[in-house]
């Protein structure tokens, strides 16, 4: 009887779980993938199925999934990174020119371009954190720099002489799986791991959730946005690397349309822009959503303009509706009645002897 009990109980709990998902930004990202992706099939008249135009999709979804995860993480503790586009295509660029120019082999310019990544991400935590100027505005100097720097690597020429084992690792798909978009999935995998698993992840959405109750716990947002700022630093650091090894050169104008996707990645996948939140496989999704666009472009020779306007477009609708669902679920706490399924908002971390430090 007892062991009957407990399989209800988990039949009752898996329901549950399953209904949860059904209403979901997640399942509906994902039910918009798998139909955009059939449909792009179906116009191309099934050559888009094919292993050499699966290959080609995936190796250019790498980017944008690793630069939605460095701008989500920016935003789970409530900050905004203007300089992810500026960053990346200065370490790709600092990596190439040292393997072109230099003669650095390409084992050691991948690690000083993902140290440097991680070390510009440091000081602009840093910087936000010693000024208390708005990160906005550091990220936005930041972002300014760079591109100055960029331009003082490469100038007006396109570095590609750069090491052919770099560039084997860029263009190798065995069963046409890209080895660049394996690394993008488990870069997402270890980000959830941390964030979800481990002490210091749970640290940074409290302190993005409520930075007072945080304080009050003994969190140090101070620290918590730093660190932010140094992962999010190491992942676009992951993204250049892959974009360096992808491309067939790299100049200064790489890096130069990452900012929208790295907003709309997050975003559309259910990140809030308060902080707090993350949606680790939900960007991930919003990103095959942003590269299906690209390809559909693409497929029916449109204007480039228009995929930005649509992205922007999706942007702005995903960021209105979360506002008209904060406001309903505020109207109805306010009544005092129950919040609905799914609006329950995360408890407050409470308070523990000892201030931040």
């Amino acid at each position: 009887m007892n062991r009957l009990n407990v399989l209800r109980g988990q039949g009752s709990w898996s329901g549950v779980a399953l209904r949860r998902f059904s209403r979901s930004t997640t399942a509906m990202l994902l039910c918009v993938v798998v139909t955009g992706y059939v449909a792009l099939g179906v116009a191309s008249s099934g050559a888009f199925f094919e292993g050499p135009s699966v290959r080609v999709f995936l190796q250019y979804l790498a980017t944008p999934i690793l630069i939605g995860l460095a701008q989500m993480v920016a935003l789970c503790v409530g900050q905004l990174n203007l300089a992810v586009g500026a960053l990346g295509g200065f370490t790709a660029c600092l990596t190439g020119v040292l393997m072109a120019d230099h003669g650095v082999p390409a084992a050691v310019a991948v690690i000083v371009g993902l140290l440097t990544a991680t070390a510009i991400g440091l000081a602009t935590g840093l910087v936000i954190v010693a000024t208390q100027i708005n990160g906005f505005i550091v990220t936005l100097a930041t972002m300014t720099i760079l591109l100055g720097a960029q331009y003082r690597l490469t100038g007006t020429r396109t570095v590609d002489s750069y090491s052919p084992a770099l560039r084997d690792l860029g263009t190798a798909a065995p069963l046409n799986i890209p080895l660049v978009f394996v690394t993008a999935l488990v870069a997402a995998a270890l980000l959830a791991a941390f964030m979800y698993r481990t002490v210091a992840g749970r640290r940074l959405l409290a302190a993005g959730g409520n930075p007072l109750a945080a304080r009050l716990s003994g969190i140090s947002t101070d620290r918590q946005i730093v660190a932010a700022h140094t992962l999010s630093g190491l992942l676009i650091g992951v993204a250049a690397v892959t974009a360096t090894a992808s491309l067939p050169g790299v100049n200064r104008s790489v890096g130069g349309d990452w900012l929208l996707p790295s907003f709309a990645a997050p975003i559309i996948g259910g990140v809030a822009l308060t902080g707090g939140s993350i949606a680790v496989f939900g960007t991930v999704l919003a990103a095959f959503v942003t590269r299906l666009i690209d390809a559909a472009r693409a497929q029916f020779s449109l204007d480039p303009s228009w995929v930005n306007l649509l992205i922007g477009l999706v942007v702005l609708g995903t960021v209105a509706g979360g506002r008209l669902h904060q406001s309903r679920l505020g109207r109805t706490d306010d009544t005092g009645s129950p919040p609905a399924e799914g609006g329950k908002q995360p408890p407050a971390v409470l308070p523990q002897p000892g201030g931040a430090r």
